[in-house]
């Protein structure tokens, strides 16, 4: 029997660093959006930085705007302040996926210590899932993030893929480990009702045996989409992942 959809959520975030890099308003990330939805994508994913280097605030509202109109979840990944907690109450995305971050980082460099922030995200959890919104949490592979999460009863983690991913592409011997944390961990995930989800990193190489992992639910993947659509557009980049998707989810149980 094979397993349920794997969903596809692009993030968008990157088209916005190149609009950025020189001004103006060209490319515009919600014309991104616009082409991923038609090319599959079953959400969208936007992380509103702190420090506003690549989505801003326009943007999410127009992503809003334009998610709602297509019937398509939005993602609004985000660091877990008061001052993003009061931004995705106004926007009331789907879904909010609470990131650590910090100014000087280029990407997000690893999971939320959820153990460790207990009782500064409950408040905010509360409020988000109050506002309607569902609340994922990025986590890394380990089985006390996993638990903490739980713990704060939001029903989604996202796990923390990077260092499989990193680990593959060096064709390091411990990739495979990697590999098996994030599946031993998406299984705990279950066992204590979480879905689960997995991001960061993902590229056409790691995308298979990720999804072959049955637990996983949905990939949230960006920066790799963004830079295979510079040499192939959008709508290509989509359609081969979702396909290498759609048929390690054939095989897995």
């Amino acid at each position: 029997m094979s397993g349920p959809r794997l969903r596809l959520g692009v993030n968008i975030d990157h088209v916005a660093t190149v609009r950025n890099a020189r001004g103006g308003r060209a490319p515009d990330p919600v014309r991104a959006a616009e082409l991923a939805i038609a090319a599959g994508a079953d959400g969208i994913t936007a992380h509103l930085r702190e420090d506003r280097r690549h989505i801003r605030d326009d943007d999410m509202a127009r992503l809003a705007e334009l998610c709602r109109a297509r019937g398509t979840p939005l993602n609004f990944e985000m660091a877990a302040t008061d001052e993003m907690v009061a931004l995705a109450i106004a926007t009331r995305p789907h879904a909010v996926c609470l990131v650590p971050e910090r100014r000087e980082e280029r990407t997000t460099e690893g999971g939320l210590d959820v153990a460790g922030q207990h009782n500064s995200l409950k408040p905010h959890i509360a409020a988000l899932s109050a506002a309607g919104c569902r609340v994922s949490l990025f986590v890394a592979a380990d089985a006390r993030q996993v638990e903490a999460a739980a713990a704060l009863q939001a029903p989604v983690i996202e796990l923390h893929a990077g260092a499989y991913c990193d680990a593959l592409a060096e064709d390091a011997p411990e990739a495979g480990v990697h590999l098996e944390a994030l599946a031993k961990a998406a299984r705990e995930a279950v066992a204590l009702g979480l879905e689960v989800h997995a991001g960061h990193g993902i590229d056409f190489d790691s995308v298979t045996p990720i999804s072959l992992i049955p637990e996983v639910r949905e990939l949230n993947i960006g920066h790799f989409l963004i830079g295979e659509s510079i040499f192939v557009g959008l709508p290509a980049a989509i359609a081969r992942m979702r396909s290498l998707m759609d048929a390690a989810r054939a095989v897995a149980s």
